[in-house]
């Protein structure tokens, strides 16, 4: 983030996002007034706070990409949550304290995949030691010994050994592999279905942390998040399981990255990560500006509205991982506003997002330059995906005009969802070529005003006939 400057900002989202200039630059300013802060002397830093952004404008304009692109940028921990989610303290639904322990979670499981990827190659260089180790004490058992004499096993019977495999005997006559042919098993994958007893870190489930209990989340689909924990809070618990050669491999090794990582440490810098640098996106924040409620409280609405008022100022929120302070967390908030205006959410709130900024509805043009421009656009995807089947795929420039007319026509007679609507137009326009790719390897596509008429023919039709079936 220190060598980012506005307009190096604003540059590397123009190639992934069209138009919204005023936007990016607002919101590239908003970041780098972060790094400017941590220049200062304490007494002033401790002063300076963020400049929250209310983000107004249509749906599939890119307010949310251009939060999630900016946040990817500086590697900060980043949340996106509906607002629509939320219910005022006390009443049945998620509260918005909930957003920093969601935040804690990303924070955590983000450092600790890292710090697991840096030490892998030391933890495998470990684990094979110890599963070297269990082989030569557990492939001199007589109990195994006799199993693998009446079994005919790869191991324990010198009929089913690799021929030059040496045997040793231990004590009481026992007989047991030599470390050398037990290595040389392992490279073979000789061993990978034989059973062994290892010695791991207990993966049992603790019960609620410092925060409360465990929320559930989408942002973790690999398990990190319980993983990180399990280890932070049963390092010293240790359990027998008994595994093939392959699982325990993979165990051993994990279990040995986990002895390596100072969990402690760890959670520090994820709670300073998250103090310091991390974005929360608050989506559809003008669906709290619901009509006044005359009888009892409006809990979904005003109620969450005066709950957000303390995350926003600076509040300090406890969680299984400690005390987490919000006072310079960057908080993104945006809504269509459509149906009302900000300035109809609670004053208070209004003051706590200082920055406003609009995002433009799109026009035939942009959605053009979305078909083509961005390093991630649906043209270059489309021809990545049908090049793997050895079709060459072409888009003629009034091709991708014809597209994009018929993106706007369609938003403009059914609900405008911007450039989400591209999507749709692409998949019917690519359907046939997408079902018949394999049958037409070598072959070269060009997609020009022609063939986006032939294949897109009926589409606006079946739109507009669509609204009308349940």
């Amino acid at each position: 983030m220190a060598d980012l400057t506005p307009k190096a900002i604003v540059d590397e989202l123009d190639k992934y996002i069209v138009g919204q200039r005023a936007a990016k630059k607002a919101l590239a300013i908003a970041m780098c007034n972060r790094e400017r802060r941590r220049k200062l002397p304490e007494e002033m830093r401790r002063e300076v706070l963020p400049k929250n952004v209310l983000m107004v404008g249509p749906t599939g304009v890119g307010k949310t990409e251009i939060a999630r692109r900016l946040a990817s940028m500086i590697k900060a921990p980043f949340l996106k949550v509906e607002a629509t989610k939320f219910t005022e303290v006390g009443y049945v639904g998620r509260d918005v304290e909930s957003i920093i322990h969601d935040l804690m979670e990303v924070s955590s499981s983000k450092l600790y995949q890292e710090e697991m990827e840096e030490i892998e190659s030391k933890a495998e260089g470990l684990a094979t030691e110890r599963l070297i180790g269990y082989l030569c004490q557990q492939l001199g058992d007589r109990k195994g010994e006799r199993a693998a004499e009446k079994g005919q096993q790869a191991v324990g019977s010198g009929a089913n050994l690799p021929e030059g495999t040496r045997r040793r005997t231990g004590r009481g006559g026992q007989r047991s592999l030599s470390r050398r042919s037990v290595i040389r098993l392992l490279r073979n994958h000789q061993l990978e279905e034989h059973l062994i007893e290892i010695e791991v870190g207990s993966d049992v489930e603790f019960g609620d942390g410092i925060g409360g209990p465990r929320l559930e989340l989408d942002v973790d689909d690999d398990g990190l998040v319980d993983e990180f924990y399990r280890n932070l809070r049963s390092q010293n618990v240790q359990r027998k399981r008994r595994v093939p050669v392959r699982e325990a491999r993979r165990i051993l090794t994990r279990d040995e990255a986990n002895k390596l990582l100072d969990f402690d440490e760890l959670v520090d810098r994820a709670v300073t990560n998250v103090e310091e640098n991390a974005v929360v996106f608050i989506d559809e924040i003008d669906k709290l500006c619901g009509p006044k409620v005359d009888i009892g409280r409006d809990i979904s609405g005003e109620g969450v509205q005066r709950d957000l008022l303390p995350l926003l100022e600076g509040t300090t929120v406890m969680t299984r991982y400690g005390p987490v302070k919000t006072d310079h967390i960057l908080f993104l908030a945006a809504g269509t506003f459509s149906q009302n205006k900000p300035s109809d959410l609670i004053p208070e709130l209004q003051g706590r997002f200082p920055l406003e900024v609009e995002f433009n509805s799109l026009k035939q043009e942009d959605l053009e330059r979305i078909l083509v421009e961005p390093r991630n656009s649906l043209t270059k995807q489309y021809q990545a995906l049908l090049a793997t089947e050895g079709v060459d795929l072409v888009f003629t420039e009034d091709g991708v005009r014809e597209i994009a007319r018929l993106a706007l026509l369609m938003n403009e007679r059914a609900e405008n969802i911007g450039a989400r609507r591209l999507f749709t137009v692409m998949e019917r326009l690519l359907e046939n070529l997408n079902f018949t790719a394999s049958e037409r390897r070598g072959e070269k596509v060009v997609v020009d005003a022609d063939y986006v008429g032939r294949e897109l023919d009926g589409l606006i039709k079946d739109e507009n006939l669509s609204r009308y079936i349940l």
